[in-house]
């Protein structure tokens, strides 16, 4: 019997290292998360950490050894699976005889759980209870996954000795072997877009291909942005005997980290095409997978598996979760910068956390500090970028870059160099001096700050989890790199982990504005921004193609304002705000109507 999921939302990815070890800390509740594998150095140094906090006998792994990345990132997932087993079964038995654990339990599941309902149950009946409740427990609690995620394009070549090494200890491949043989039944999150070559390499582990019960011990979710590129993604790894069980929708803007913004795609109308168009991507990968598995010689099913629909971006409210939920029957809703706050479900040291307390709306904004030149978003005050103006200030540009993982620009050497490196950005520098005399002073300045800019991402994102442990940091003082999104705005308050559990689910409010505008609201906003800025910022001569594309981007943003005039008409939900909601609306359709988009001269 596959036990059901005990909530209906999970924590997503975040950062390099703020979910590093959100499994030890919240699974035995039933919590889902997803640790990123991408950098084998922090899965490292939490190894250790774990492994004297819990007698284990993990061994270190040097960077001299053989597939070093692969073999930390298998270790430190075992070892995360050992420890989330020991607490879950520990909270099993604690529930089973500590009556108020049991009610702090109880008021932290959903409100329509067939599992809360049936707790209540067995508390109210007089005879038995202690078996009765033992043997419950047993049959239907189970642990939140551990799932893990791989950011498709942070897959560099590796090199020993000047030569390059084969495809297979590239970053990302490495990342995805680390996890194919860990003994973790779990799922693979796949994000920032579709990398071919790293998708053919799943078809190496027989853990990714159904057994002959038809069941997938890993599975593969996509996170994408719109049906189009999760009906292609799919069909590619369908044709190799490869099922994906879950598309992850995120909004392109309302999001944390890299925003991959859509051509003015928003989100209502993207959820309503995946629910409509679901069966679509069922049948299609069905049909693609059968005569792949067959080929293969591989265990075949008859009848299509589970495939989930989830969604994450800029929820807030406890009447937003349950929209997304019953409007467009999706299975989870991902609640992800929220959980910042959190200290006992998320890694982030007390000054940070304290500064996303205090930061207002105007303090969270989409920066361009990645070197992968994806918008990023982040907050006003971070640690990272006063150490790095400091270090401009004194005529000091760009990191030492220690890890690498960003190395991705080919443009000075075969091996990579990072866009944030003190090496890249010197080179960069030298050649803009010698165009100086071509260029306006705020010519000049705008071309030395979009070099400048750029964040050692590597560093800065995991340095926060050092800190709160109490690990060392070694190297360059690099501070912090957050990355929330901008619906963070509207929580300013450290939160209990029941409590934001009992915000999610309605039974609390930890919200500090309630004239908070709805997520679609908000999202819309931040669309209407984006476009206005992409035009206000191009310079030279508009290209066909370009102004075509902002049509488009308008064209999108006015059809998504007319379905959420028809959604929030129709719809029972959000009553008590529906009027504001309207007027916000019309405001934004004028808004949208007045963008001019530059005409091309011929």
């Amino acid at each position: 019997m596959i036990k059901k999921p005990l909530h209906s939302f999970h924590i997503p990815v975040m950062g390099l290292a703020y979910t590093i070890d959100s499994p030890i800390r919240v699974a035995q509740y039933g919590i889902s998360s997803v640790i990123s594998i991408i950098d084998d150095e922090i899965v490292e140094k939490m190894k250790e950490f774990y492994n004297k906090k819990f007698n284990f006998n993990y061994s270190s792994i040097s960077t001299k050894t053989e597939d070093y990345r692969a073999k930390r990132i298998t270790d430190y997932l075992d070892m995360v699976d050992d420890i989330v087993t020991e607490k879950f079964e520990n909270f099993k038995q604690e529930i089973s005889k500590n009556t108020d654990s049991l009610k702090a339990f109880i008021g932290m599941l959903p409100n329509k759980s067939e599992l809360k309902s049936g707790l209540q149950n067995i508390i109210n009946q007089k005879d038995n209870i202690a078996l009765n409740l033992k043997n419950f427990i047993e049959a239907n609690l189970v642990a939140g996954s551990i799932d893990v995620n791989i950011m498709t394009k942070v897959d560099k070549d590796n090199y020993s000795k000047n030569q390059q090494l084969p495809v297979m200890y590239n970053d990302a491949h490495s990342s995805l072997r680390g996890f194919a043989k860990s003994k973790l039944s779990s799922s693979l999150v796949l994000s920032a877009g579709m990398n071919p070559r790293l998708y053919s390499y799943i078809e190496e582990f027989d853990d990714f291909f159904p057994d002959a019960n038809g069941f997938i011990k890993k599975k593969i979710i996509l996170k994408v942005s719109d049906f189009r590129s999760a009906m292609i993604q799919g069909n590619f790894l369908a044709k190799k005997g490869l099922w994906v069980s879950e598309y992850r929708i995120e909004s392109g803007l309302n999001c944390g980290g890299h925003a991959f913004a859509t051509d003015g795609l928003l989100l209502g109308p993207i959820m309503e095409e995946f629910k409509n168009r679901k069966h679509e991507l069922i049948e299609s990968a069905h049909a693609l997978m059968i005569p792949a598995l067959e080929q293969k010689g591989k265990f075949t099913v008859a009848e299509p598996l589970e495939m989930k629909i989830t969604v994450q971006g800029g929820v807030g409210t406890s009447e937003e979760h349950e929209f997304l939920l019953d409007n467009y029957k999706v299975d989870s809703v991902g609640w992800g910068s929220p959980f910042l706050l959190v200290p006992e479900a998320t890694s982030v040291d007390a000054e940070t956390r304290e500064l996303l307390v205090k930061s207002k709306q105007e303090d969270f904004f989409l920066s361009n500090i990645s070197p992968l030149g994806v918008p990023f978003n982040t907050v006003k005050g971070m640690s990272n970028e006063i150490l790095k103006q400091e270090k401009i200030s004194k005529n000091r540009f760009g990191s030492s870059c220690p890890k690498k993982l960003l190395a991705l620009s080919k443009e000075f050497s075969p091996q990579g160099t990072c866009t944030a490196s003190k090496k890249y950005q010197e080179i960069k520098l030298k050649d803009l001096e010698m165009q100086k005399g071509e260029l306006t002073a705020l010519e000049f300045q705008a071309k030395k700050d979009g070099i400048t800019e750029k964040s050692c991402l590597c560093v800065g994102l995991v340095n926060s989890a050092y800190m709160e442990q109490g690990i060392a940091v070694k190297g360059e003082k690099q501070g912090v790199v957050i990355c929330p999104g901008p619906n963070l705005a509207f929580f300013d308050k450290e939160v209990p982990l029941s409590d934001m559990v009992k915000h999610i689910y309605g039974n609390a409010n930890v919200l500090a504005d309630e004239e908070r505008p709805n997520m679609f609201i908000n999202e819309l906003k931040m669309y209407v921004d984006y476009l206005k800025k992409e035009i206000s910022a191009f310079s030279g001569t508009i290209a066909p193609a370009q102004a075509k594309k902002w049509k488009t981007f308008k064209d999108n943003l006015l059809n998504g304002v007319t379905y959420y005039e028809t959604l929030f008409g129709e719809s029972k939900a959000f009553q008590l705000s529906v009027e504001r909601i309207r007027k916000q609306l019309a405001h934004y359709k004028s808004a949208i109507t007045d963008i001019h988009i530059p005409q091309i001269v011929k």
